[in-house]
């Protein structure tokens, strides 16, 4: 069965870190681009960050830049985000999802999503 699992999502202070695992189990991420995105109640689905197969391109939204890192270990058939200085606005499920164009057609998978929360 190919899927995506999302993990590390919790209860965290303002200020606070985080560190998100999505791990693929059925297929190989090695080929595909991997996204970040999060909904927050009430609101649609946005893109947090993406990072390429190959690792060497990242991408992200401006409201997260400068205190979310996202980076893959191919090896370990995992890409992480790593969000630090974390703000009550974050709180959010979050989703990981693969992706990859061949022949003019797109492959993706989403994983069930996990829960940021951020209060005091």
């Amino acid at each position: 069965q190919l899927q995506l699992v999302e993990s590390g999502g919790g209860l965290v202070q303002p200020g606070g870190s985080l560190r998100l695992s999505c791990v693929a189990s059925g297929f190989s991420l090695d080929n595909y681009a991997i996204g970040w995105f999060r909904q927050a109640p009430g609101k649609e689905r946005e893109g947090v960050s993406c990072i390429r197969n190959s690792g060497d391109s990242t991408n992200y939204a401006d409201s997260v830049k400068g205190r979310f890192t996202i980076s893959r270990d191919n090896a370990k058939n995992t890409v992480y985000l790593q969000m630090n200085s974390l703000k009550p606005e974050d709180t959010a499920v979050y989703y990981c999802k693969a992706y990859k164009v061949v022949a003019g057609l797109e492959y993706d998978y989403w994983g069930q999503g996990t829960q940021v929360t951020v209060s005091s």
